[in-house]
């Protein structure tokens, strides 16, 4: 006996196109009108979401493509590289019939009615198989709603991409010891050894359990230890000092909190590939990222080149109309750089002609979403603002084009999500922040709110 019926709304699709192989075992059905609605996207002007559409067309007919009609209707398995094996099945539009199955009625608008249709197949489905449990499973908060108010008993919001139940649990980069560091973790099997300036200590990792590479371990000494590599049984921490590290200066910027201070130790640090710096407005986010982006290409030379990108509903729909070049295209949609470009320069006697030397001398590239896909950045260094607006697979085709010789800078306020499909905890932001802990080669850090102005700091509080 099938365990579970899983019906698919066509949002999850477009969320997640490979959410066809998330439901173990489960027979998965997608309904005739969720096909029609994927190819009515798939030709879209907006092209992010018509490549989703794509994609999960392309998954569904590499499953059902060479299947018999008989089998579509009854589920065909889905291949699994774990071994296990559920089924996918199209269930077939049909007329409603008064008295047989309550439903809903049709809608006055195509995309109510086409929810309608959904909710209307998995009820007759939940009466035609009495016996198993049947889902609905869809994005849509207000269709999740309708469809138990017209008498879905299962309902469910696609969480294959949740990886935490709490965001509070989101990894921050810091962890803060009351006291002293040295009287909370103390051991005989601690070893230090003084190397390039600075103590390093291999501490067990019995000591510290929940420490992870290139996080932040501080006290209320002032003392600050940098995680630098994490094993099985130990863990090996650089020793700093608060002071020294909001010491540092980059491109004329210095730190106003340790936060602040530690984020620009992790974007300056040659072994840290991936930056995430997650923060309200006025955090300092962007102009620490510029700063540090400015040094290392133009002083440094650690990159050839800087590509500045960003999540924006509609942005590739919109700047087709607009005259000029991608580059000029995208400057209204990633004033949030120029800006913090100014803010770099507010104090130079020519401030436009600064920001005129630093266009010329620094290869900084404005960037389309869609022009990240296919693409291989060597030598690069890449900033990705107002992450958190983007899907996890959405995220992952970004991040895999991070080439030889690049860095990624990931940026977002995970209080500010505009998409109606995306939470705090199924925004790409916290799936790729919670994924990357741990890694060698990847540094997060929380940023708090207020380094732009106290009225700034006040509203992202208050309002």
């Amino acid at each position: 006996m099938t365990p579970k019926i899983d019906v698919l709304d066509t949002n999850v699709l477009i969320h997640d196109p490979d959410a066809l192989l998330s439901f173990k075992e489960n027979k998965v059905i997608i309904p005739m009108i969720v096909l029609a609605e994927l190819d009515a996207l798939k030709d879209r002007t907006d092209r992010e979401v018509s490549h989703e559409a794509r994609l999960a067309i392309k998954n569904i007919d590499k499953i059902l493509g060479s299947a018999e009609t008989e089998d579509i209707i009854a589920g065909v398995p889905i291949p699994r590289i774990n071994g296990t094996e559920g089924l996918l099945a199209i269930y077939p539009d049909k007329p409603l019939v008064p008295g047989e199955v309550e439903y809903l009625a049709t809608a006055t608008h195509v995309n109510q009615e086409n929810d309608n249709i959904i909710i209307n197949a998995t009820l007759r489905l939940q009466k035609e198989n009495p016996e198993v449990e049947v889902v609905l499973v869809t994005k849509d908060i207000n269709m999740r709603l309708r469809a138990k108010a017209a008498g879905v008993r299962r309902v469910e919001d696609y969480k294959k991409d949740q990886l935490l139940d709490d965001i509070n649990l989101l990894p921050k980069g810091r962890t803060h010891y009351e006291g002293a560091f040295w009287d909370i973790v103390d051991g005989d099997d601690i070893h230090s050894r003084y190397e390039s300036g600075r103590n390093i200590h291999e501490i067990p990792r019995s000591l510290v359990p929940d420490a992870y590479a290139c996080m932040f371990l501080t006290d209320d000494s002032g003392r600050v230890l940098y995680v630098e590599s994490v094993d099985e049984t130990s863990v090996i921490a650089a020793e700093y000092t608060e002071e020294y590290l909001m010491s540092q200066e980059v491109w004329g910027i210095h730190p106003k909190n340790i936060e602040q201070a530690m984020a620009l130790h992790l974007l300056m640090h040659d072994d840290v590939t991936s930056v995430t710096l997650n923060g309200p407005a006025g955090s300092g986010k962007t102009i620490l990222a510029l700063a540090c982006a400015i040094e290392l290409t133009m002083v440094s030379k650690r990159f050839k080149r800087i590509v500045a990108t960003r999540n924006l509903v509609d942005l590739d729909k919109e700047i087709g109309f607009l005259p000029g070049t991608e580059t000029e295209k995208m400057l209204p949609w990633l004033a949030a750089i120029t800006d913090n470009l100014e803010a770099l320069h507010r104090d130079d006697e020519s401030k436009t002609g600064s920001i005129d030397y630093i266009l010329q001398k620094v290869p900084l590239e404005f960037k389309s979403l869609n022009f990240m896909r296919g693409r291989s950045f060597i030598d690069t260094l890449v900033i990705l603002d107002e992450a958190q607006g983007l899907t996890p697979h959405q995220i992952k085709a970004i991040a895999t084009r991070i080439g030889v010789g690049s860095k990624i800078i990931v940026l977002g306020n995970l209080g500010q999500i505009d998409s109606k499909y995306i939470t705090p905890l199924t925004s790409g932001l916290t799936h790729y922040t919670q994924k990357l802990k741990g890694f060698k080669g990847a540094g997060t850090m929380q940023i708090p709110g207020g380094a732009r102005s106290e009225l700034a700091e006040f509203v992202e509080q208050n309002m």
